[in-house]
């Protein structure tokens, strides 16, 4: 996203470069609001992504584009608990795509912010 306007926002393609607005009226979700669906809850996409990260040592994943074995095979070690009922192959190809794309844009951060230490507290 690069800016907002008066009925959209104005996004730019990773891929293309080319700006475009999107209307209000599109389904948008933001990349932050994702998350993957778990037995045990919900595993926000940027730690799906850290996992595949600190995996593959900052490579790249494997291709979106391999069969759909190897694709949940593959998430499997990523997510070992993801729901096998709610998250299907192709959700799988877009974590990986984006992943992808991400990564050799550089846009991969993992860097936790700084939370301020408390002040130790002395009592008599």
């Amino acid at each position: 996203m690069l800016s907002e306007a008066k009925n959209s926002i104005i996004v730019e393609s990773l891929e293309t470069q080319k700006k475009m607005p999107v209307y209000s009226t599109s389904k948008v979700s933001s990349l932050e609001d994702i998350a993957i669906f778990t037995e045990k809850g919900d595993v926000p996409l940027k730690e799906v992504f850290k996992a595949i990260y600190e995996k593959e040592n900052g490579g790249e994943a494997i291709s979106h584009k391999s069969s759909a074995n190897e694709l949940k095979s593959y998430f499997e070690k990523i997510v070992p608990d993801f729901d096998k009922d709610r998250v299907y192959v192709s959700d799988i190809k877009k974590v990986l795509l984006w992943y992808n794309l991400l990564r050799e844009k550089e846009m991969l951060d993992f860097s936790e912010e700084e939370k301020p230490e408390a002040e130790d507290v002395v009592s008599e």
